[in-house]
């Protein structure tokens, strides 16, 4: 039967709920269990596709398709589970479930009110994601709970989550909460108060925590872990301190010296070895033991929320591990770069990264970093836009096609060499079409997908005959532009199979180093562990950059 942690945030947000459940997923798999994680995001949304980056930050996509919260992100870099559509929900996906049976009659004319019906309805999503009742049952889900404890939104899903405890009964689930305990440096104190006003809401609510994580900037000592736990009504060994640490990849090992994977398996009743954390030690041991460093420019239009390129974030810096360096990554503005000296911004890196995005602004900055990278010889790696803007440099300075561009970014030009194609086939093998006025919500090509690649190329040799990697766009390279496009000498290397979509672009080898720009996510399917076959070889093209300009890799 398969057990309930849930974990809930208080005083503040962006305390690293994700990264604290994600760690305790992390103990718990390394006793032997099968584990997974879902979260719970209140918000009316029915997912964060729509919304910016600046206010949500990134958008991750899994296997299935679904564009989901960033935070399952860190669930799948930590734990083996691999998550779907069921492991991320919204308020929105619950209210319309909810009206759709209302509207069906599926209530037998009912007054449909909070609870019972929304609360139910988020206990079955919750049951749905950690496979009950199915072969994909586990043995824990980790459910987080998005939002602070105090605010409106999130009281329907603290109550489902009372309810199902309840139900549940006892040894069957538990409760983590994250708070907050500041340092206020004039009194030269940390302070409690915050985190006994947040604990006690919770109580309010019916709600007794097992585990308080208290997150500060410095270890919180004995006095005051014992002064928390006489005003919250939790056992000492069960507040336990979370000070800042220089890697994420520290934190689960910081929670298992203070107990909480035991804590949680005795509450649980489970009996499991015990937790074998090497491969942790061995990683932050890669992290703070760089042999050199290598200089990667990003080049996006979201560079002000580091957030907005997460999984890219952590991609590099896994590709660096792999090859035993730092990667340095330097965030350039693309719409600022339109006005600069392009040479004189990007001289000093050993790569250059364009990322994915959306609209018209930066634009212009992203094709002069790519038109950089091309004509100075400069590793450069496009992911999803970063590969549509290689595509209409090249077009426009190599093929000749003055004006060539985007029909994103102007509906009118001449050379149309990306665009909106209308129908594609989804993973599921079913066909979806879209149009211009068609909702921008769910109507990208998404999740992953095959294709076939081209013996002899720089992709075959990363990849091997099929490339299966998870996508998140709206427009393609235009199918009636490839033949001039390769009659100019660019190298289309992979393409899908029905619709003859590009995959990815790359420089025949003899005129540039290593020059590639995909349609796809890569960085969504980097691990820690292996780190992203893709990055691991764009970053050791930034170390031979800097041998090539006699350089060393220095720490």
């Amino acid at each position: 039967m398969t057990k309930f942690v849930f974990v809930t945030g208080g005083v503040v947000s962006s305390l690293g709920k994700g990264i604290a459940s994600a760690s305790l997923a992390a103990l718990l798999e390394s006793r032997g269990l099968k584990v997974t994680l879902i979260k719970l995001d209140p918000y009316l949304n029915v997912d964060p596709g729509t919304m910016s980056p600046f206010q949500h930050g990134e958008v991750f996509v899994t296997d299935d398709g679904a564009e989901t919260d960033l935070d399952l992100g860190h669930y799948e870099r930590f734990i083996t589970t691999r998550m779907k559509k069921a492991n991320n929900f919204t308020t929105g996906q619950i209210y319309k479930s909810v009206l759709e049976k209302e509207r069906r009659g599926d209530y037998l004319g009912k007054t449909v009110q909070v609870i019972p019906h929304v609360t139910n309805e988020i206990q079955e999503f919750i049951k749905r994601g950690a496979g009950v009742g199915t072969p994909d049952g586990v043995d824990v889900a980790i459910v987080e709970i998005g939002g602070t404890v105090g605010d409106i939104e999130s009281l329907p899903f603290l109550e489902a989550v009372r309810q199902l405890s309840l139900r549940l009964g006892p040894n069957q689930s538990a409760f983590v909460h994250l708070t907050y305990v500041p340092y206020i440096a004039a009194a030269g104190e940390l302070k409690t108060k915050p985190t006994q006003h947040t604990v006690q809401k919770l109580r309010e609510i019916g709600i007794q925590p097992d585990a308080l994580l208290c997150r500060a900037d410095r270890v919180i000592p004995d006095e005051e872990r014992e002064k928390i736990s006489l005003f919250t009504n939790v056992a000492q060994w069960g507040v336990i301190s979370m000070p800042d640490v220089d890697t994420i990849y520290k934190v689960p090992r910081v929670l298992h010296e203070q107990g909480l994977d035991g804590l949680i398996c005795d509450k649980l009743r489970l009996n499991t070895p015990p937790a074998n954390l090497k491969r942790w030690d061995d990683l932050v041991h890669e992290v703070q033991n760089p042999q050199g460093t290598v200089r990667i420019a990003m080049v996006g239009k979201y560079v002000d929320l580091s957030d907005s390129y997460k999984s890219l974030n952590e991609a590099l810096r896994h590709a660096g591990m792999k090859n035993h360096v730092k990667a340095e990554i330097t965030y350039i503005d693309s719409e600022t770069l339109e006005s600069q000296d392009v040479a004189e911004v990007l001289k000093p890196f050993d790569a250059i990264l364009v990322p994915g995005g959306f609209g018209k602004r930066g634009t212009e900055g992203k094709i002069a970093a790519a038109r950089y990278a091309r004509e100075h010889k400069v590793p450069y790696l496009g992911i999803c836009l970063g590969m549509q803007v290689a595509t209409i440099e090249f077009a426009r300075h190599v093929a000749g096609l003055e004006g060539a561009n985007s029909t994103e970014f102007d509906p009118h030009t001449p050379h149309p060499v990306i665009a909106l194609i209308d129908e594609w086939q989804n993973a599921d093998g079913t066909i979806q079409k879209r149009d211009a006025n068609s909702d921008l919500g769910g109507t990208m090509r998404l999740g992953a997908q095959s294709s076939d690649v081209m013996p002899g190329t720089l992709a075959y040799d990363i990849y091997g005959p099929v490339v299966t990697e998870r996508h998140r766009h709206r427009y393609e390279a235009n199918t009636q532009y490839l033949d001039r496009l390769r009659a100019a000498g660019l190298v289309i290397s992979a393409i899908t199979q029905r619709e003859q979509l590009t995959e990815i672009v790359e420089l025949p080898r003899e005129q540039h180093p290593w020059f590639m720009g995909v349609q796809f996510h890569p960085e969504f399917k980097s691990t820690p562990w292996d780190g992203h076959p893709l990055f691991n070889a764009f970053v050791k093209a930034g170390l031979e950059q800097r041998q090539r300009k006699g350089e060393r890799p220095c720490p």
